[in-house]
């Protein structure tokens, strides 16, 4: 059953995922999938490094004009959006043409939220390319109109974890769509202190 559905989710999103900038066809947003900036051993993540370079690239190519940033915000201590918008500063992107999702917990929040709190339903999703496919089959069961972006991705053994954890989560991006349907949260709050 967990090979069924991976194939399902792989197969049914495999011509809406672009690898070539040149062909990738333009889209006013895009919405960037969060993900943390370190690993738990405290080093760079190189999902995050590598997104974050395929997304300024997609913006001076011309490829996105606006920027969805959504991931979790947990805490005042970790919070995914905020990291995303200093590491695309830092990329030469302007803070003007970034809105950070705060609550996007899970990837189904990001996508639904993205149509339905942030009223954006024709995106270029932004992720690796594992990522991509459950984003977009999410996506294509929600009513939003969207092709995703392959950034670059990591070395083969880097994290297979991560890897293991996205070959489960497709069988559960699946139940989501069709039974549990879940509503993520319509709130879009900075966790601080004051919160």
């Amino acid at each position: 059953m967990i090979l069924a559905c991976n194939w399902w989710v792989v197969y049914n999103t495999r011509n809406q995922i672009y690898f070539n900038i040149h062909e990738l066809p333009a889209n006013d947003v895009g919405l960037v999938l969060g993900t943390s900036k370190f690993v738990r051993s405290g080093k760079e993540n190189l999902f995050f490094r590598y997104r974050m370079e395929a997304t300024a690239r997609l913006w001076k190519e011309g490829k996105v004009k606006y920027l969805i940033l959504s991931g979790n915000n947990d805490s005042e201590y970790y919070n995914e959006p905020a990291d995303m918008q200093r590491a695309l500063v830092k990329l030469g992107i302007p803070a003007s043409a970034m809105t950070l999702d705060y609550a996007g917990f899970r990837t189904f929040d990001s996508v639904v939220r993205c149509k339905d709190v942030f009223n954006q339903e024709k995106i270029t999703i932004i992720s690796q390319n594992f990522h991509n496919a459950r984003a977009l089959f999410i996506g294509n069961h929600e009513g939003v109109e969207a092709i995703a972006f392959a950034a670059q991705d990591v070395p083969d053994g880097y994290s297979l974890r991560t890897l293991v954890r996205e070959y489960l989560a497709r069988p559960y991006a699946i139940l989501d769509v069709y039974f549990f349907r879940p509503q993520p949260t319509k709130e879009n709050r900075e966790k601080s202190k004051n919160s």
